[in-house]
């Protein structure tokens, strides 16, 4: 049997604070280290039918990028449910919140924008 490795290096400062995230897996064809400025990781335990996860980001982690990255995490998210499942009408409800969560983050951003500039 073939075994993949995924590896995540986190620096942590003195508060425990993410200063710098490094992964690297031995199916990539990158070679060596990747930098990264968040990840996100689920578990599922069988054995609870619990989810398990780590949510970790760098102080580096702009705000925007955390929108971008959580859209597209839910988008994939949805992609993968689809996959597994075969239900169109509730990865459709997925994608449609995501598409919502994005637009209204944005709404949200320009609008706190233009009261900075004022």
């Amino acid at each position: 049997m073939k075994k993949s490795t995924i590896t995540l290096d986190v620096d942590l400062d003195e508060k425990r604070i993410p200063q710098k995230i490094e992964w690297q897996a031995t199916e990539s064809t990158a070679d060596g280290k990747q930098q990264a400025k968040a990840f996100l990781l689920s578990i599922w335990d069988g054995a609870d039918k619990a989810a398990l996860r780590i949510d970790l980001w760098t102080e580096k982690m702009m705000v925007d990028e955390m929108a971008d990255f959580y859209y597209q995490t839910m988008m994939t998210m949805a992609d993968t449910f689809e996959r597994a499942t075969k239900q169109t009408e509730l990865v459709n409800d997925m994608k449609t919140f995501a598409k919502n969560f994005y637009q209204k983050f944005q709404h949200m951003q320009m609008k706190e924008n233009k009261l900075e500039t004022k």
